[in-house]
């Protein structure tokens, strides 16, 4: 089996290809990624293309799955550029796989896809995919879904599969989040666990997370399986204010949506930090994921807590952690460690 992954240095392809270079089903991998990284693994050929413009069916030819991640959120000052990634890019993937005749397009999605929905009980994946208006991420996501509806209709034959997943985590993805979401402005060793005093209590602001480990290991199980559809990925539990208390150790005390939403919107229009208040609107707006149909129909199971996940990114924060390409690098922070730790959720906490 022959695969190619776009966006395949970034914090979910860099997993991905570590578990397909192990996977006996697949014989060959195309790394498509704007920069040719310097990272070695058996079967991995790299291709440096921008989906927004370059060749794509030479680097697809011949492919029997193409996992499409490649996706930009910054820079947000510059929508034209990120749309031309994201939606035209998206669009140019697509045919593509349809004109090398790809067997099977599986595609990065988002919980950030769903319209606005409930936080009390968790919606499956028939809940609708419209998006939350007031983020341009959420606007891209639910645009490509609409392009997978009509990209399915024309190509029935083809196997098409959406993961929605809730935020993805990992310790050598440190670097590449903190620049695309919190810039130079909160020292990173702050942000250590067991030093972060207080967490917010915001009406709706509850959300879900997942190891990166667990996103590429329900990727494999697509990849080499015969699912379509869609499928929401997530652990548990449910990170609301008391249960980021309990995992941080922290107290949560009442802060106003909309105070945090000011705060969002005058520092990233002062160019302080890098988050649109667009962000803030679609953590308060999505739904919480159900996930039985992943955990049922692929037989995936995360191995690491929506709580561990968290706790690893934040120790990659105040270690300076990095990884090994261009995403997810940092000149001056420390290199990862060649093996990998499982993170450990302190017992008092």
């Amino acid at each position: 089996m022959r695969v190619v992954v776009t966006g395949a240095t970034g914090n979910v392809g860099t997993s991905l290809l570590r578990l397909l270079s192990d996977e006996p089903a697949v014989t060959s991998i195309v790394g498509l990624a704007r920069r040719r990284p310097e990272l070695h693994l058996p079967k991995v050929e790299w291709v440096a293309a921008d989906i927004s413009r370059d060749d794509l069916k030479g680097p697809l030819a011949g492919a029997d799955v193409v996992v499409h991640l490649a996706w930009l959120i910054q820079p947000s000052h510059r929508l034209d550029v990120i749309e031309a990634t994201n939606v035209a890019g998206t669009r140019r993937v697509l045919d593509a796989a349809a004109a090398v005749g790809a067997g099977a397009v599986v595609y990065a999605s988002s919980v950030g896809a769903y319209s606005p929905g409930p936080k009390d009980r968790r919606v499956d994946e028939s809940w609708p995919t419209d998006g939350v208006a007031s983020s341009f991420y959420s606007r891209h996501k639910a645009a490509t879904e609409r392009m997978l509806d009509g990209f399915e209709a024309d190509h029935p034959t083809t196997r098409v599969v959406r993961l929605r997943p809730g935020l993805i985590f990992k310790r050598e993805a440190a670097s590449g989040i903190r620049r695309l979401f919190l810039g130079r402005l909160l020292p990173p060793q702050l942000l250590r666990p067991s030093l972060i005093p207080l967490v917010p209590r915001t009406e709706r602001l509850v959300f879900q997370a997942v190891h990166t480990e667990d996103v590429a290991e329900a990727y494999r199980l697509v990849i080499v399986g015969d699912a379509r559809g869609a499928f929401n990925i997530a652990a548990d539990p449910v990170l609301d204010d008391a249960e980021l208390g309990r995992t941080l150790g922290a107290r949560p005390v009442p802060v106003p949506a909309p105070v945090l939403r000011v705060v969002a919107d005058l520092s990233w229009r002062a160019h302080l930090q890098p988050t649109p208040a667009g962000w803030l609107d679609l953590a308060v707006e999505t739904p919480i994921l159900d996930t039985t149909r992943a955990r049922q129909e692929l037989g995936w199971s995360p191995r690491y807590t929506s709580g561990q996940a968290l706790c690893e990114l934040l120790e990659g924060f105040a270690e300076r952690a990095y990884g090994p390409t261009a995403p997810l690098a940092r000149h001056g922070w420390r290199a990862p460690a060649t093996t990998a730790v499982t993170p450990q959720v302190p017992s008092n906490r």
